[in-house]
């Protein structure tokens, strides 16, 4: 399955002009990397990828329309799945878009 173009548009959207934004396909998906670095990424199976610190994972899965993101076989922490009804609005998808970004910017630039 390809991924959700609108979606994707949504959140260039929310980026604007925001430096140090890149957009690389990955994980069947499309990935905004913040200065070298994964934030967010438009999943290939639908919805959303949110890149959360690892300690904060727990916390978020109790949410409405977020799991914990599985790849080959095993949790990936650090990494959550929001389904598409939980991106629905421009609230919704603006709250998960920011929490990536602003972990993303946490890190050195690549």
């Amino acid at each position: 399955m390809a991924y959700d173009e609108d979606l994707a548009d949504r959140i260039r959207e929310l980026l604007g002009t925001q430096r140090g934004v890149e957009e690389r396909r990955m994980f069947g998906g499309l990935a905004f990397l913040i200065n070298g670095n994964m934030s967010v990424c438009v999943s290939g199976q639908g919805g959303l990828m949110v890149r959360v610190p690892r300690d904060d994972t727990e916390k978020l899965l109790v949410r409405e329309h977020v799991e914990p993101m599985v790849m080959a076989g095993r949790e990936t922490r650090g990494w959550l799945r929001v389904s598409v009804d939980g991106v629905k609005t421009k609230r919704q998808l603006q709250s998960w878009v920011t929490r990536g970004v602003d972990y993303a910017k946490s890190f050195p630039a690549k």
